[in-house]
């Protein structure tokens, strides 16, 4: 035979006639109840006609949860004072599990469990008992209820239901930025002990981010953390429950965590001079040649604005930004001429459009770099000295009379005589 183990509850019945007392409490006054004694004074003897107040002490019993001991396990011992162990009183037990989950010994009151329990399936039980006349069959009381409590054990783990997770939070955030909450749900009974006292701590991701022990919410734990570095993260959470203490159950989710981006970047001309060869016989608004500034931030923080500083040089270009790939394209407004000009030099600026006043004292956000346009003399056609010539002549002039002249010029360099 098992030890009966603390939770046993002996339990004695007081009535008019020492027979069972019939209790109804509600199931939530019955889970509240705490414990003052577990057996019932025996009534004072009384005169003829006096009457004994009927009631439990304690009207509940509990049984461990997930038992597995080979024998079934006692659970605790019903009795009436018109017991005299003589065999006349027979006990009997109906109600929540009556038969499939608790059996009585008719003879004893003594009552067991005969299967395991779960308490996160059914907490608990609720039972009627009666002592009948094993003579007459007949009741020797009306039925009285009580509540058998399944106790619990540690025997779930805690899970987050909601992982993995996934989360952001700015670059360059200051420590201590919120990030995000996670939560551990335990199943056990967060009433009694620390079976489901949960304490958050973090397996993988430090010393980047931290944790709230008993929150669960996740913050920055470094300054100044820089995507262009680093964007991705994956921290890995640990919840365990009985407070975290050696013995306890754990269990673990991931949170991938993305740093966005900010402009915390100006942008940078990869080298100071550009140079450019560009015919002379382009045309005005065509596209002559391209210079890109570098910026390592994303998005609308790297969108970059081009302007040709005012100066020599500058006045017969324009340039605009190609919004896909962030180049100063560099325009022609005017026709060359290698002839009358074989080289320009001039400044561009590049600066950002979207700016951040949390990064000011980084510098300016802009750069500028110069750039150097070689004008490639073309073979051109020889150009005639006038657009037009009038001529006169007489009528009847011999053939072969020189009757004017026509001049024309080939401009380019070296070039051949005029035929």
């Amino acid at each position: 035979m098992l030890t009966r183990n603390c939770l046993s509850l002996l339990l004695w019945v007081l009535f008019d006639g020492g027979l069972l007392t019939p209790l109804h409490p509600q199931p939530q006054e019955i889970l509240e109840a705490q414990p003052r004694e577990n057996v019932v004074p025996m009534p004072e003897r009384r005169s003829s006609g006096q009457r004994v107040k009927r009631g439990w002490v304690w009207n509940q019993f509990f049984v461990l949860e997930e038992y597995m001991g080979s024998e079934p396990q006692y659970v605790g011992k019903l009795h009436s004072d018109l017991d005299k162990g003589v065999g006349t009183v027979k006990y009997t037990l109906s109600g929540d599990g009556a038969g499939t989950v608790f059996t009585i010994d008719e003879t004893t009151g003594d009552i067991h469990a005969i299967r395991s329990l779960d308490r996160e399936e059914k907490p608990f039980y609720t039972l009627r008992a009666q002592a009948v006349d094993v003579d007459t069959k007949k009741p020797l009381e009306p039925e009285s209820e009580f509540i058998i409590k399944v106790q619990d054990i540690n025997d779930n783990e805690p899970k987050f239901l909601d992982g993995p997770y996934v989360a952001s939070v700015p670059e360059m955030s200051p420590v201590g930025a919120y990030v995000l909450q996670v939560k551990a749900t335990d199943a056990d009974d967060p009433t009694y002990g620390n079976s489901a006292r949960v304490v958050y701590s973090i397996l993988q991701g430090q010393p980047y981010f931290s944790i709230d022990p008993k929150t669960g919410v996740i913050r920055t734990a470094l300054p100044n953390m820089d995507r262009e570095v680093k964007e991705q993260y994956q921290v890995l959470i640990q919840a365990k429950d009985m407070g975290g203490q050696l013995g306890g159950l754990a269990g673990t989710t991931t949170v991938n965590i993305t740093l966005t981006d900010v402009n915390d970047n100006p942008p940078r001309f990869p080298k100071s001079i550009f140079h450019l060869k560009v015919p002379e016989t382009s045309h005005v608004g065509s596209a002559i040649g391209r210079i890109r500034a570098v910026d390592p931030d994303f998005g609308k923080n790297a969108e970059i604005e081009y302007n040709i500083v005012p100066g020599d040089g500058g006045n017969l270009f324009d340039i605009t930004t190609d919004e896909y790939t962030q180049e100063g394209v560099i325009k022609l407004k005017k026709p060359l001429d290698f002839e009358t000009k074989k080289a320009y030099t001039f400044k561009v600026e590049a600066s950002n459009l979207h700016l951040d006043h949390r990064f000011h004292s980084v510098g300016p956000f802009k750069d500028t770099a110069t750039v150097k346009i070689n004008v490639l003399d073309m073979d051109e056609p020889p150009v005639f000295s006038k657009p037009m010539y009038t001529m006169e002549v007489y009528e009847d002039t011999p053939v072969g009379t020189i009757i004017g002249a026509v001049t024309a010029q080939d401009l380019d360099a070296g070039s051949s005589s005029v035929r």
